[in-house]
C-alpha cells in the first residue's frame, strides 16, 4: 500500500487530500482545498496563494488517474466546488468522471450549504452521488457517520474510509478533531495501521480549554493503539497545535507526527503564520485584484 498525502495546513493550505495506491485500486480522498478568507483580519497571503495551487495542481493529477473517489463530506477543503472564491478547486477542473467510482458521503445530517454543494456536484458529473456510509467493496469501506468534532454541537457529521492491503490499514478519518471519544473508539475498531486525521481546532478554544485535555486524551488513545498517527488539518492552524502535536509525539512509543512530516517535508504553518507573514513580506497594493484576473503569473511559475 502506497500513502501520499496531497495537502494540509502543514503544506500551507487548508485540506486532508490524499491517495491510497494498493494492487487493484488508485483511490483519492477528499479532493479538496481551501484557505481562510479572513485570519487575523487578513486575506491569504501570496505564500498560501501559492501554496493552495500546488496542493490544487497535485489534487488534479491525481483525479487523473484515480479508479476511485471519495468525499468525506461537503466542507470547501474537502470537495471540488462550483465556484465560491478563487482558492478553492473549481469542479470544472476535474477530469472526465467516466470510469472512476465516486463514494459520498450521504445526504442525512449535513447543512442546508453541504446539501446544495452535494447537488452542484452531482449536476456538474451528471449522475446521482451514491450514499457509501457503511458500505464495503473490496478492499476499501465507510464508516456510518461520526460527528465533526462535538456530537450534538450542529456541526454535522463525516464519512471515514478505510483502506487494506496484507496486513496494512489505512483510515481517514476526516474532520473527527478527536473531540469525542465514541468517534475514537470507531476508528480503533477498524484496526488501523496508520490514521490520518484532523486534530482538534485549538485556535478556536480559548474559552474552553477543556476541550484541549480531552482531544488530548483521545488522541493519546489512539497513539497508543496504531503504528502511525498523522494529525494535521484544524490543528494546524496555530502554532500552538504544533506544540500539542509535539508533547502527545513525546508521550508514546508509536509514530505520531503531520503529514507534511509523514512525507518528509519540513511544515509550512501559512496560516498560523499569516501575521508574521504580512510583516516580514508585505503585500504589493493590487495584487489581490491582479490574481483575480489571473495577472500575477503565480500559476506559470509552479
Amino acid at each position: 500500500m502506497q500513502i501520499e498525502i496531497l495537502g494540509c495546513e502543514s503544506f500551507g493550505a487548508r485540506s486532508l487530500a490524499c491517495t491510497v495506491k494498493t494492487g487493484k485500486k488508485n483511490i483519492l480522498i477528499d479532493p479538496g482545498v481551501a484557505l481562510a478568507r479572513l485570519r487575523y483580519g487578513l486575506p491569504p497571503h501570496p505564500l498560501e496563494v501559492a501554496a493552495a495551487l500546488k496542493i490544487r495542481k497535485k489534487i488534479l493529477h491525481a483525479a487523473g488517474g484515480a479508479t476511485d473517489i471519495v468525499i468525506s463530506h461537503y466542507h470547501g477543503d474537502h470537495m471540488p466546488m462550483k465556484a465560491e472564491d478563487p482558492y478553492q478547486l473549481p469542479v470544472e477542473a476535474l477530469p472526465s468522471p467516466e470510469g472512476i467510482r465516486f463514494w459520498c458521503k450521504g445526504p442525512e445530517k449535513i447543512s442546508g450549504l453541504s446539501a446544495r454543494r452535494r447537488k452542484e456536484l452531482f449536476h456538474f458529473l451528471g449522475f446521482s452521488l451514491p450514499s457509501a456510509e457503511g458500505s464495503s467493496f473490496d478492499c476499501i469501506s465507510f464508516s456510518k457517520p461520526v460527528p465533526h468534532g462535538t456530537r450534538d454541537k450542529g456541526f454535522g457529521t463525516v464519512m471515514m474510509t478505510r483502506v487494506c492491503e496484507g496486513d496494512e490499514v489505512f483510515v481517514h478519518s476526516s474532520d473527527i478533531q478527536l473531540l469525542d471519544r465514541e468517534a475514537v473508539l470507531e476508528v480503533l475498531a477498524l484496526k488501523p495501521t496508520v490514521v490520518f486525521s484532523s486534530g482538534p481546532p485549538l485556535y478556536l478554544f480559548h474559552h474552553v480549554p477543556e476541550a484541549s485535555e480531552e482531544a488530548f486524551e483521545n488522541a493519546l488513545l489512539l497513539a497508543r493503539n496504531v503504528e502511525t498517527l498523522i494529525l494535521d488539518h484544524h490543528l494546524l492552524r496555530s502554532l500552538e497545535g504544533y506544540r500539542w502535536l509535539k508533547k502527545l509525539a513525546g508521550k508514546v512509543e508509536s509514530t505520531v507526527l503531520c503529514a507534511a512530516a509523514f512525507m518528509g517535508r519540513e511544515p509550512e504553518l501559512l496560516e498560523a503564520r499569516r501575521k508574521i507573514l504580512y510583516e516580514k513580506m508585505p503585500v504589493p497594493r493590487g495584487w489581490y485584484e491582479a490574481y483575480a484576473k489571473g495577472d500575477t503569473g503565480l500559476e506559470e511559475n509552479l
